[in-house]
């Protein structure tokens, strides 16, 4: 059986906490791409130190991620679209905009406990 992408909105559920579920929920290519990438590091460390905490750590990190992706896809969207507004301004040698809360205070806005 294949992990099929979950509902998105506010009332969809979250994935499960396994890979497969994580990879499954996340709506944008940028996720996805990011979340393979890190995935081979993770468990590169893990075969070099045999110590699974990298990979529990991996699997919580995007976790968190994937939450976010069901809830509020535009608002991942518009995180890429700044992203890339940052860089196109750190190449130009301008000052990067700061925002005024932290991670924390997003994430339980958005209804994700970390």
């Amino acid at each position: 059986m294949t992990a099929q992408p979950h509902e998105v909105g506010a009332d969809a559920p979250l994935p499960e906490k396994n890979l497969r579920s994580i990879r499954a929920a996340l709506a944008l290519p940028q996720d996805r791409a990011a979340f393979d990438s890190g995935l081979r590091l993770a468990l590169d460390e893990v075969r070099v130190n045999l110590d699974l905490g990298r990979l529990t750590e991996f699997v919580h990190t995007w976790w968190l991620i994937a939450c976010d992706s069901i809830r509020d896809r535009a608002g991942r969207e518009e995180m890429y679209e700044r992203a890339a507004h940052a860089r196109a301004l750190a190449e130009q040698g301008r000052p990067l905009p700061r925002g005024n809360r932290s991670w924390r205070e997003i994430l339980a806005e958005r209804g994700t406990d970390t």
